[in-house]
């Protein structure tokens, strides 16, 4: 889909010229065709445990940004920049809790990069995301190749998303265990699109899935020993053409290994979700004050251009009506870009917290995360006196 040119507002209002206004709206292709919006969307929740097969790993990237070239640079709009190269560390962590929510899958991680060790790689890039509305595209991709996943999705807001426990002051501070995510229904939606292609896997496909994770795992770890193991099947499909044997110590060094990994991962996975709940509070204002920011360009644009009221009245009563208007509207952009500062402020620290250093390793959480996994390699290959 051509939708490389829609920006932070665009789908919304295109036919908008906001003077001044907090973004630039920039036109989308014309070719572009937007999904239709996901609606109201329950979880698909597993009652029961679901089978050992059936429980897949799951690691969810860091969210993409969706970059426009043609984009503004006029003074100020760094901030909403990011704002939302902050919240694509903050988004995945809301899939991730959805995902464990439904009961459905193994276990579930934020990563900053794909991982060789899971089943399933789930990535998504926010091409449009204020509090009005969000659009990403979804990719998930198994260890096998196997796409179960590529699409986009869109969901809007309501007035009724965003319930007056939602204007927090120090009277009515933020609660996290009552507060509902205005977009819950995309991530539900994403989770059951998952759902409903796993359903069309048989259970030998899962096993099968799961002993080529293994393979994957060992292949990227010492792929002198282990890259034979996998083949390529008639769908381009890597598929184990042969399994070591179950007592193989080079295969019981590999799951050591993995094991090692794991725990990393998992100190990851924390570090993402510390961040989350730091973010909530911040996040949850500055989404409302966007949601109410743009209603109000929504009813002063519609208030500019309808010509028909000219007239109607006394024409200095208009003017003055349309100047208190122009007014309010600008001392609402400038406390717009003071609250989206604001946002910015208030979670760099918990940015820097991300990538400070992790079991001795430096650099941001995604040159760590390099880093472990060549100290991993250089391990595996001391142990079973492997040559570099």
């Amino acid at each position: 889909m051509a939708l490389k040119s829609i920006t932070f507002r665009t789908i919304f209002f295109p036919y908008l010229i906001l003077q001044g206004c907090a973004q630039t709206i920039d036109t989308p292709n014309d070719n572009a065709i937007l999904p239709a919006p996901v609606d109201n969307v329950d979880l698909i929740y597993a009652g029961e445990t679901p089978p050992e097969n059936h429980l897949i790993d799951i690691a969810v990237n860091v969210f993409e940004m969706a970059i426009n070239e043609n984009e503004s640079l006029e003074f100020g709009e760094w901030i909403f920049s990011e704002i939302r190269e902050n919240e694509i560390h903050y988004l995945p962590y809301i899939l991730r809790e959805t995902l464990l929510r439904s009961n459905q899958w193994g276990a579930v991680r934020v990563l900053p990069a794909n991982d060789p060790s899971v089943d399933l790689q789930v990535q998504a890039k926010v091409i449009a995301s204020d509090g009005k509305h969000i659009l990403v595209h979804v990719t998930a991709v198994d260890s096998s190749g196997r796409t179960w996943l590529d699409q986009e999705y869109l969901d809007f807001t309501t007035e009724d998303d965003f319930p007056s426990s939602t204007r927090y002051t120090p009277g009515q501070p933020f609660e996290a265990r009552t507060f509902v995510e205005p977009f819950q229904d995309i991530y539900n939606k994403i989770n059951n699109s998952l759902v409903k292609y796993r359903s069309t896997l048989t259970d030998q496909e899962l096993v099968d899935l799961k002993r080529v994770s293994q393979m994957v795992y060992a292949s990227d770890l010492a792929p002198e020993s282990f890259e034979k193991n996998l083949i390529r099947n008639s769908s381009n499909l890597l598929t184990v053409a042969t399994l070591p044997a179950t007592e193989d110590p080079m295969l019981g060094r590999v799951e050591d290994m993995r094991l090692r990994h794991h725990l990393f991962i998992d100190t990851v996975d924390e570090y993402y979700g510390s961040l989350y709940e730091q973010m909530r509070p911040a996040y949850a204002v500055w989404r409302k004050y966007s949601f109410d920011q743009i209603n109000e360009e929504i009813k002063a644009a519609g208030e500019q251009y309808d010509f028909n009221n000219y007239g109607r009245s006394g024409r200095y009563l208009t003017l003055t009506q349309r100047y208190d208007r122009y007014r309010w509207s600008k001392i609402f952009e400038l406390e717009y870009r003071e609250i989206s500062a604001g946002f910015n402020n208030e979670i760099a620290p918990a940015i820097m917290e991300l990538n400070e250093r992790v079991h001795g390793l430096n650099g941001t959480m995604e040159e760590q995360y390099i880093q472990w996994k060549r100290i991993l390699r250089q391990l595996f290959a001391l142990e079973v006196q492997i040559p570099e």
